[in-house]
């Protein structure tokens, strides 16, 4: 018996990083995951492990600047067994990993601001308005979305990033107040994990993070993060909402 038995998850981004890693998790503990991402194959291949260990899910490709894909998803999640229970937005698309992309506020472009909008706290709010009739319905919902630290200290070089990131945590926010009478709750994580895509781009940064970080050690997806989650996402969480929370390992700390 896991925390999540006969729970069904939406996971968006998960065909890397924290989405994959959480997938796997959500899985382990007994939910039916509905993985989706841009990258079918790597998404058939994470649906096709989980089932190999004895879990439940399958692969929906998504790319989060369709409405209609989106829909897509919510109603093949849907049709699995009627209910949605959980949903977590981890996708965000145009993320500052490529050294070429504009960086500082003076350079940002309006096109390059509304992408990273789109593709961060637009989806999610589609996501989640597309998913709460079920929720509603079965007066039950656990919602997480994604936001960085980023946006708290200014980073230098994250500005479109960072106002994304700001707008999502709003967005958390606002539905913890309007949902939570319906049994639903929405919650922020502000993670900063191991990232094979900007390490790439960024040889060094890794070692030099792990020093900064008070626990002298930089976090895994699935070791550090992906046990937080599947709490907060499981049935003991329902009195959690509204809050951002910091995976971060006493990097960022968050205020009120």
């Amino acid at each position: 018996m896991g925390i999540l038995d006969r729970r069904v998850a939406i996971v968006t981004g998960a065909s890397s990083g924290i989405g994959h890693a959480c997938a796997r998790r959500f899985a382990e503990e007994g939910a039916t995951v509905v993985a989706c991402a841009r990258r079918l194959d790597l998404l058939e291949e994470l649906a096709g492990d989980i089932k190999a260990s004895g879990g439940q899910a399958i692969a929906v490709q998504c790319d989060v600047e369709s409405e209609a894909q989106i829909t897509g998803v919510v109603e093949a999640a849907a049709n699995l067994s009627g209910r949605i229970d959980i949903l977590c937005n981890f996708a965000q698309g145009y993320i500052p990993f490529r050294k070429e992309d504009p960086r500082g506020l003076i350079d940002t472009t309006p096109d390059y601001v509304m992408k990273q909008f789109i593709t961060g706290t637009l989806q999610s709010m589609l996501f989640m308005q597309k998913c709460f009739p079920y929720m509603k319905q079965q007066h039950y919902g656990r919602i997480i979305n994604t936001a960085s630290p980023a946006w708290i200290d200014g980073a230098p070089d994250h500005a479109a990033y960072g106002i994304s990131k700001a707008a999502t945590s709003a967005l958390t926010r606002h539905a913890s107040q309007d949902w939570g009478k319906y049994g639903i709750v929405t919650n922020t994580i502000f993670p900063l994990v191991q990232s094979p895509d900007y390490e790439r781009e960024h040889p060094g940064f890794g070692e030099f993070l792990a020093n900064e970080i008070p626990v002298k050690r930089y976090g895994t997806a699935y070791q550090d993060l992906s046990p937080v989650v599947t709490f907060l996402v499981s049935e003991d969480a329902g009195y959690v909402n509204g809050q951002s929370i910091s995976i971060s390992g006493g990097l960022c700390l968050l205020y009120p």
